[in-house]
């Protein structure tokens, strides 16, 4: 049997960093470590090739070539997944779908031949039992949240590595938390399901032993929905990784999801620290206590979360996050709120969306009762300066609220003086490794930001402030001036 496991492209959004990957010679982000898992489940007889389209091409010899296409994809990709299900189809070869896009939205895709939705861990066994028989059924599904202790090691190569920037591995599924723009209740559950300390530290020596080699700029990405959903599972694992690296002198830096509740647990911070997590990403949403309670975000209620933040950046981790605007109890002075937030806390990357209404999510439903729903289903880019729902605030006004918002905090001078903020609060722990390719981006950002870029002041600002007053923070600077090349372009519209 020929699988050819296919990961459709992404558009250019604020997480691509497409823009800004040219300096470090790559070509995306992180891998699809979802297909790459699905292929570990499938028999070792089988043979597997895996085309992620955001690095390779897709022509129609590989199509050809498969029994069978396996396709996952996120809402974000639902463009790129229709076009390759149409390929498909005219060549006839048969497909078979699975992943977050499918599992919401599998009626909207008539042309696919069979859908394994949910967990792979649970309706990939089922699909293959019935291909054996040759008696294969539509849709496979299954509400068995799987013992992902049981999960096995992606198949790492299947990837040419050296095409991204990070790895990705994952210690958990789930949230305690239930806010209501959220999917992941309903995707990954409310109980957070962990992997044994064991397991990811041989995820991690996996991806060694398949070609993968750590520097300053190669980091590992933990794709939890919270790393932090159960505090216990989170610090066994991080004791775990600190012996790990004292033992093999690694210095592998981690990236990861959590809520903001982090900066209320000094242990957890200082062994999230320890074990090299240099970078979380934290759903903040808004400055608005009414908005919080709205949308059920009462782990950031009742607290100072620019103080939160500021402690985290203390602890030497950078804070990424999200923003969020079109709430019902959202007025005319939220935009401003906003600005003067993301300011304030310092937070460099800040992703600042419309709200949406993603399938299966409590919104949704709500405002399917409320008959406040459009036709138009949600694109997954709450950045593409629309809504997939009638809001309170008039639209109009939202959409340019919302676009001053962009054009505010991603200027050239709001956007240095965060670079500022952070620096100003960021304690570096770890000790930078200077190597040659991070010599030959810093060469790269210097001769475009530095000499070509109407901008170069700020970046030279930038510079000669890190290299005498924050050496230690020299390289996650100039990182962040390297990401400003990629968000002037994705909001050049605002």
């Amino acid at each position: 049997m020929k699988i050819l496991l296919l990961y459709p492209q992404y558009p250019d959004t604020f997480w691509s960093f497409r823009k800004s990957l040219k300096f470090v010679s790559k070509e995306s982000t992180s891998p699809p470590l979802g297909l790459l898992t699905v292929a570990a489940l499938l028999p070792d007889g089988f043979e597997k090739k895996l085309i992620d389209m955001n690095v390779d091409k897709l022509t129609d010899k590989d199509l050809l070539w498969a029994d069978y296409v396996f396709i996952s994809a996120m809402i974000t990709q639902k463009d790129s997944a229709n076009k390759v299900i149409e390929r498909c189809k005219k060549l006839e070869v048969k497909t078979v779908a699975g992943g977050p896009l499918f599992t919401s939205l599998h009626e909207e895709f008539p042309d696919v031949d069979h859908f394994v939705l949910n967990e792979g861990e649970a309706t990939v066994p089922l699909f293959l039992e019935d291909l054996k028989t040759g008696s294969l059924k539509k849709i496979y599904t299954s509400d068995i949240k799987p013992d992902i202790t049981k999960s096995p090691i992606p198949q790492w190569d299947l990837i040419n590595m050296k095409k991204y920037s990070k790895m990705a591995i994952q210690f958990s599924r789930g949230c305690p938390y239930d806010c209501e723009f959220c999917d992941i209740v309903n995707l990954n559950g409310r109980i957070p399901r962990n992997k044994t300390p064991e397991q990811v530290i041989n995820e991690i020596e996996a991806l060694y032993q398949a070609g993968w080699y750590s520097s300053i700029h190669s980091s590992v990405f933990i794709v939890d929905d919270n790393f932090i959903g159960n505090k216990i599972k989170a610090k066994e694992l991080l004791r775990a990784l600190i012996d790990w690296r004292k033992r093999t002198k690694n210095r592998i830096t981690f990236i990861t999801e959590v809520s903001l509740n982090l900066a209320d647990d000094d242990e957890l911070l200082s062994l999230m620290r320890d074990a090299g997590f240099d970078t979380v990403f934290i759903g903040l949403e808004t400055p608005s206590k009414e908005g919080l309670q709205e949308c059920g975000k009462f782990q950031n209620k009742n607290r100072d979360q620019t103080l939160s933040v500021r402690k985290i950046q203390s602890y030497g981790m950078e804070v990424t996050g999200g923003f969020i605007v079109g709430f019902d109890s959202d007025d005319f002075s939220i935009f401003a709120r906003q600005i003067e937030f993301i300011q304030k806390t310092g937070i460099v990357v800040a992703m600042v969306g419309l709200l949406q209404a993603l399938p299966g999510t409590k919104l949704y439903e709500r405002l399917k009762r409320e008959n406040r729903l459009l036709v138009k289903g949600s694109s997954g880019n709450n950045t593409d300066l629309s809504t997939n729902f009638l809001p309170k605030m008039d639209p109009a006004i939202l959409i340019d609220g919302y676009k001053n918002i962009l054009s505010s905090v991603y200027s050239p001078e709001n956007y240095y003086k965060r670079i500022k903020t952070f620096l100003e609060h960021y304690k570096p722990y770890h000790k930078e490794a200077f190597k040659l390719k991070d010599l030959n981006a810093l060469i790269k950002s210097i001769w475009i930001l530095g000499i070509f870029k109407e901008n170069r002041k700020y970046y030279w600002e930038i510079f000669f402030t890190c290299l005498f007053k924050y050496p230690g923070s020299f390289s996650k600077a100039i990182t962040m001036t390297v990401y400003y090349e990629h968000f002037r372009t994705i909001f050049a519209y605002a």
